[in-house]
């Protein structure tokens, strides 16, 4: 399937807002974050984020209707995050994340539509944390989190008519690595691989 791909556009009229959008991304999206921290009074946090293509739409007072296209190649997403951290007085929060499209709807209107298409054929969208935390005054949180595809939408709308296509043709891995000693408070060590993602709410 070939997505119809349509430039970034928003209009507001009589009507409400009508958005379109499409991504196209063809080539590697890279990011790496090596830290070392000591001694510090308050908290530590590091974070190690690629994206392929993202999209987000907020709308307060117009009826909506979104139109998106996302489209990766074959190209590599990759997230590095390599970590000491020690003598904090604080808390310690490092995480690393690949995502190859993502896109989050949140709309106030009373009516609301959306049609998103996204497709990733991304080599190996890959999210990695290494980390060596001692000493912690607080809570320590380490994450690394690899998608292929994810949705959101949230709105209060009365209509919501909503169309979520999501393929996803990547091999997607997560890894952690963790030492952590002498923590004042708990410790969440999370890693997850995801193909597809969709979360749509109306309240």
């Amino acid at each position: 399937m070939i997505l119809p791909l349509n430039l970034a556009f928003a209009q507001t009229s009589s009507d409400g807002s009508v958005i379109l959008n499409g991504q196209v991304d063809l080539h590697i999206t890279s990011s790496n974050v090596n830290t070392s921290i000591g001694n510090i009074a308050g908290n530590a946090t590091g974070t190690s984020e690629a994206v392929g293509n993202n999209l987000e739409v907020f709308t307060v007072k117009n009826d909506a209707d979104v139109t998106n296209n996302q489209y990766v190649s074959s190209v590599s997403i990759s997230a590095d995050q390599n970590a000491n951290v020690q003598n904090t007085g604080g808390g310690v929060s490092l995480t690393s994340q690949a995502i190859c499209n993502a896109a989050d709807v949140s709309t106030d209107p009373h009516t609301t539509a959306v049609t998103s298409n996204q497709q990733c054929f991304a080599n190996d969208p890959s999210a990695v944390l290494n980390a060596n935390v001692v000493n912690a005054g607080n809570d320590v949180s380490l994450a690394s989190t690899a998608i292929g595809n994810t949705f959101s939408e949230d709105t209060n709308a009365g209509t919501m008519p909503t169309q979520n296509f999501q393929y996803n043709a990547s091999n997607l891995a997560s890894t952690v690595n963790a030492n952590v000693k002498n923590v004042a408070g708990n410790v969440a060590v999370n890693s997850s691989a995801i193909g597809n993602n969709a979360q749509i709410i109306q309240y």
